[in-house]
């Protein structure tokens, strides 16, 4: 598998293009929607827009859809600590992320076979009360050789410390959704 990645993903809840027309074509998205799996003709339509639009498209936890519709990649969140997946991941150019918490979830991911790791919350959100911080997200991420991406919290405000943590970028569920 090739060590491929992009500097930014946006998480997705819905396989809606209008919510993704004006996005740069180096964001990668990721579906996330654990309550609905979506269905063939969503999956479809979405991937075929994302091609055109040179858009990588990612899935997690419907491992399934990402071999039968030869998706760009799949996302493997922290809670899930299966090791095997049914996925080909020899394919050029798939990405494989997973994220982690902590130590022990970077070696799960590491088994996993990721290419890169998304190390969350770097920064106080809405749905985290304790994020890692600066200094912990640049010691978390020393403890594995593969690419780490932020997530967590990031707003205009604090964008400019990522520039001071070891990240190759970053990921984030609403800073781009104002973003033209």
């Amino acid at each position: 598998m090739k060590n491929h990645y992009l500097k930014f993903y946006h998480f997705i809840d819905n396989l809606n293009i209008k919510n993704i027309e004006n996005l740069h074509k180096n964001i990668g998205l990721i579906y996330r929607n654990y309550n609905k799996k979506p269905s063939e003709h969503e999956i479809c339509k979405f991937k075929n827009y994302c091609k055109k639009n040179n858009k990588k498209f990612l899935i997690s936890n419907y491992h399934d859809l990402v071999n039968k519709h030869k998706l760009d990649g799949y996302y493997i969140p922290s809670f899930n600590k299966k090791k095997n997946y049914l996925i080909n991941k020899n394919r050029k150019d798939f990405i494989l992320i997973g994220s982690a918490h902590n130590i022990k979830e970077i070696r799960i991911k590491e088994k996993q076979g990721v290419s890169q790791i998304i190390l969350s919350p770097i920064f106080k959100s809405t749905n985290s009360n304790k994020p890692l911080g600066l200094y912990r997200y640049n010691l978390l991420s020393t403890q594995t050789k593969l690419p780490t991406l932020a997530l967590g919290g990031i707003n205009k405000k604090n964008i400019k410390f990522l520039k001071i943590i070891k990240t190759k970028g970053f990921a984030s569920i609403s800073y781009f959704k104002d973003k033209n």
